[in-house]
């Protein structure tokens, strides 16, 4: 089964994007998406529905070989090896992009917007006119109850918390906003993301848990040697709605707050 729905960080993100394809894609499927940054390809069967061809990449050779097996069985659907920096694909050459958690791992930068700002504008390169983008990250605003050591030093002192999951830097929204501004998108939509109830849930253990059983724990280009590792399928666990309901009590409380572990974007490019 997909054990990481039942993790309330990874079902939001998930929600996040199958409301907008729900949103945007009833009317009229569109003819290419791109998923960059697909990782271990639990997404694509659910995009791959609202579209005509999907096109998923990632630049980890072991996951893309995992999802590609994974969903042999849909139609629509092509993998491919790229860079979220470099991207192979010419100018305009797709209707909508969906990119979940990928923007904090591209790149070591010299600079924090070096990495993040090169992968907006390759997103914005990619995107036919009008096309549209869902991107989801971890955001630099991220509440003290999620990594209270992290949070009070001010910066990342270790590599856990906001921090762990191969995280080198986090993304501060009012930046990305700019950089997609000078690229030429606009936001349609902004939305938080787990606020302080389900970071108390998931406080260092999440981070822990994956770095010890999940393939591709730092979600990097190399491959992790690991005597126990999970990979997910597309089952759904039927504790899904529990997990839900959890995350609407955290919705109602602290939707509107200032912290949130991510943030979530619709943009359209001009």
């Amino acid at each position: 089964m997909n054990y990481k729905l039942l993790f309330p960080t990874y079902r939001n993100r998930y929600l996040f994007v199958k409301r907008n394809l729900e949103r945007f894609c009833e009317a009229r499927k569109p003819a290419k998406i791109l998923n960059l940054g697909t990782g271990e390809g639990d997404y694509d069967p659910m995009i791959a529905a609202h579209c005509q061809q999907l096109v998923s990449c990632d630049i980890n050779e072991a996951d893309i070989a995992w999802a590609r097996e994974l969903n042999r069985g849909v139609p629509n659907l092509e993998y491919r090896v790229e860079n979220a920096l470099e991207l192979s694909f010419e100018d305009d050459s797709f209707d909508m992009l969906i990119s979940v958690d990928v923007m904090e791992h591209v790149g070591r930068p010299v600079r924090q917007t070096d990495g993040p700002e090169q992968m907006t504008r390759e997103i914005a390169r990619v995107l036919k006119p009008g096309g549209l983008a869902l991107i989801t990250f971890p955001q630099i605003n991220f509440p003290i109850t999620y990594d209270p050591v992290n949070y009070l030093a001010g910066k990342r002192l270790i590599a856990q918390g906001a921090y762990a999951f191969g995280h080198e830097y986090l993304i501060d929204p009012e930046k990305f906003e700019q950089w997609a501004e000078n690229y030429g998108m606009e936001v349609l939509d902004e939305r938080n993301l787990s606020g302080y109830l389900v970071a108390l849930a998931e406080m260092y253990w999440t981070g822990i848990i994956q770095s010890i059983f999940k393939a591709n724990a730092r979600n990097v280009s190399g491959t992790e040697n690991k005597k126990a590792k999970l990979r997910p399928s597309t089952k759904e666990p039927f504790l899904v709605p529990l997990t839900d309901a959890f995350l609407s009590l955290d919705r109602c409380l602290f939707g509107n707050a200032k912290h949130s572990v991510g943030k979530g974007f619709v943009l359209r490019k001009k």
